[in-house]
């Protein structure tokens, strides 16, 4: 982490255009009993041998992902009771552990609100924007000009122009033939108008009165007609779009005062580490927060509202505290999710009752991050590694799928790019590489480069990043594809061939 305020300025002012948040916390519930026989189930599969994550569990609706190895702190005749697991579920595969979190965050209904356009930025749309009028509402000039009727020359009145805006001429309203009357962009045209001619292509002969043209004619020319470009009910963006600027302004042509809009999710940091630093230099074995600073605008961008991070120590007091009186949706923790001495995410959750969806990703960095459902219909926590990669590497796996959900955006579309360089990989996990995009050179295809510090502990590369390469097990060679995980923003300075490869 550089620590440079004017990168955390420049990455701020680049998280701007955000959208989305739910209130709505409610889904359905498997019973607890079926979840305990499925993790049984799943667990056998894992001592006969099956480690790759493609066994399906037992129970699964059609077209929906794989259910998560649920592991719930309770007996099936006790829910959510204190009760530890007498064994740990084993650790998803990085794609499970996605998909789970995406299904956790399509749980429930969604929230619908209605913000007036000044308000409505960012948000994502809970039903799609249908036109309520025509657009254009009626026949308009698409130039300055002379709106004509019938054959040339015309006739014309000096001194009568129809502007936009502005109300019809008595002599105006309807063009009989062989007359021409002067036109604004967007005023509306006469009736029976067969065209309008621009300003630089017409020719006028004020000593007779007449206009003529420089140009043939052509029915229709410069004229939108009414509905043009939609008829009133037309679908003009779906549920689940982003409202950005050109959003606002089809919204408000298209006859809109305020939009049907999701809540954006609250969400909740908490930072956790009597080793943080909040200000100041390193020093005496004490390190600067990293992470405090970069979560809130990294939520923000996945379309969240995010409260200030709150700074818990090692404290498990403190942290069940937090916990049990937070209202947000969504609770992210830093650190504390391993299994050392001082890490009590997981005894904290086991004394609330709360249930794990996903305890450990085969991902490096970031296998021991955590997805967890405190109460039946209460929030969600994601618990990230302390290391800052491998923290960035929870928030895309778990919180970002997790809050697309919540406030009812589509997935993040995979694709996939060809990497130029051999990436090494883990002999049995999934890695995340950042990379950086580049053009193809002389006719050769696009591609990306992968970034150099790409330690859990490092955040140069990511800071230089524009995305992260999904490395399989063992590693690929270079002019492989990869899928890649984009990230919502550029760098926030030009890359520098050679500094981080």
């Amino acid at each position: 982490m550089t620590g440079d305020n004017a990168e955390e300025l420049a990455v701020e002012q680049a998280l701007a255009l955000v959208g989305g948040r739910n209130h709505a916390r409610d889904r359905a519930d498997d019973h607890a009993c079926d979840r305990v026989d499925d993790q049984a189930r799943d667990r056998a599969d894992d001592r006969t041998g099956d480690q790759t994550g493609d066994q399906m569990p037992h129970k699964q609706n059609p077209g929906e992902p794989a259910d998560p190895h649920p592991t719930p702190y309770a007996t099936p005749s006790a829910p959510f009771a204190p009760s530890p697991p007498a064994s740990p579920a084993p650790a998803l595969p990085w794609d499970r552990a996605r998909a789970v979190a995406a299904r956790a965050g399509r749980g429930g209904p969604l929230a619908v609100v209605r913000l007036p356009l000044d308000r409505a930025l960012g948000h994502v749309l809970a039903e799609p924007l249908a036109a309520l009028t025509d657009l254009p509402s009626f026949d308009t000039s698409a130039m300055d000009g002379w709106a004509v009727a019938g054959p040339g020359p015309w006739t014309y009145e000096e001194g009568v122009s129809l502007l936009a805006g502005g109300g019809e001429s008595p002599t105006a309203a309807r063009l009989p033939d062989g007359t021409a009357v002067r036109i604004a962009t967007g005023a509306r045209t006469p009736a029976d108008t067969t065209a309008v001619i621009r300003s630089e292509h017409a020719h006028v002969d004020e000593a007779r009165g007449l206009l003529s043209t420089r140009r043939p004619v052509v029915t229709g020319q410069d004229i939108r007609p009414r509905g043009q470009e939609c008829r009133s009910g037309d679908q003009l963006m779906p549920a689940g779009t982003v409202v950005t600027p050109a959003v606002l302004g089809l919204a408000a042509a298209a006859g809109y005062d305020a939009l049907p809009a999701v809540p954006r999710p609250r969400v909740d940091v908490l930072v956790l580490g009597d080793e943080l630093l909040a200000a100041g230099l390193p020093h005496d074995g004490l390190i600067r927060d990293a992470l405090g600073p970069m979560l809130g605008p990294w939520l923000r961008a996945l379309g969240a509202e995010v409260s200030g991070p709150r700074r818990l120590g090692d404290d498990a007091d403190a942290l069940r505290e937090a916990l049990a009186s937070s209202d947000a949706d969504l609770i992210v923790t830093t650190g504390g999710t391993a299994s050392g001495p001082v890490d009590h995410v997981h005894p904290v959750l086991a004394a609330l009752g709360a249930e794990l969806l996903v305890d450990g990703v085969t991902v490096r960095p970031g296998h021991p991050m955590l997805l967890a459902r405190l109460t039946p219909d209460g929030p969600h926590l994601v618990g990230l590694p302390g290391n800052p990669l491998a923290a960035v590497s929870g928030l895309l796996t778990l919180a970002e799928p997790l809050l697309a959900g919540l406030a009812g955006r589509p997935a993040q579309d995979a694709y996939r790019a060809l990497v130029h360089a051999d990436v090494p990989g883990h002999p049995h996990d999934t890695r995340l590489v950042p990379v950086v995009h580049r053009a193809g050179r002389a006719g050769g295809r696009d591609h990306v480069a992968p970034l150099r510090y790409n330690g859990p502990a490092m955040l140069r590369g990511i800071a230089a990043a524009d995305g992260l390469a999904v490395v399989p097990a063992g590693g690929v060679r270079s002019g492989t594809e990869v899928e890649i995980l984009d990230l919502p923003w550029a760098p926030a300075t030009p890359w520098t061939e050679g500094c981080f490869t």
